[in-house]
């Protein structure tokens, strides 16, 4: 039986985030959601518009057996720029900020432990600015956001700004992909 267990976690336009763990071993699945704010059920519009306190977010739903918490976390923060605070790269506004909303307090600790060597390593010339808060409501993505990178690869934002981002994730994480 799978020990199954989620993570959530935002790190700019959830398209990117959802597709790269939809392709990992051990994801069970990714679901392109909210989180976050302060508006129950919010609508993407009201998301986008920055007034709801949400950040876009995906939920990963791992089989702990297979793959880490610690290990999605690296992949997660080899997928955006957590150093850029409110945006990645032309996304800007508090819905795209980096995030890990933690389920509990190992996932806390876990989180703050990767921050402290990212930091401590100097991996980035600028300081992270990555949240890390207890997760309090979760609200999935409307139906059209799901796989929406793999539904709608002819998208502009897909093929400018998602492909490549996915294409360097596969091939850094070449070992991590399912066959």
């Amino acid at each position: 039986m799978a020990n199954v267990q989620s993570a959530t976690l935002g790190g700019g336009c959830f398209w990117c985030i959802e597709s790269a763990f939809n392709s990992v071993e051990g994801v069970e699945k990714a679901i392109s959601g909210y989180a976050g704010g302060t508006v129950d059920s919010p609508s993407y519009e009201q998301v986008c518009g920055g007034n709801t306190g949400h950040a876009e977010i995906v939920r990963v739903e791992f089989d702990a057996d297979i793959i880490s918490f610690r290990e999605i976390l690296e992949i997660f923060f080899a997928l955006h720029n957590p150093t850029q605070l409110n945006r990645q790269g032309n996304d800007v506004g508090t819905q795209y900020r980096s995030v890990v909303f933690y389920h509990n307090d190992e996932q806390k600790r876990e989180a703050e432990a990767i921050i402290k060597e990212i930091t401590d390593e100097a991996i980035w010339p600028d300081p992270v600015v990555t949240e890390v808060t207890e997760l309090n409501h979760y609200f999935p993505a409307e139906d059209y956001h799901q796989d929406y990178f793999k539904n709608n690869p002819q998208n502009q934002y897909c093929a400018m700004v998602v492909a490549p981002k996915l294409a360097k994730f596969k091939k850094t994480f070449a070992s991590r992909l399912r066959s």
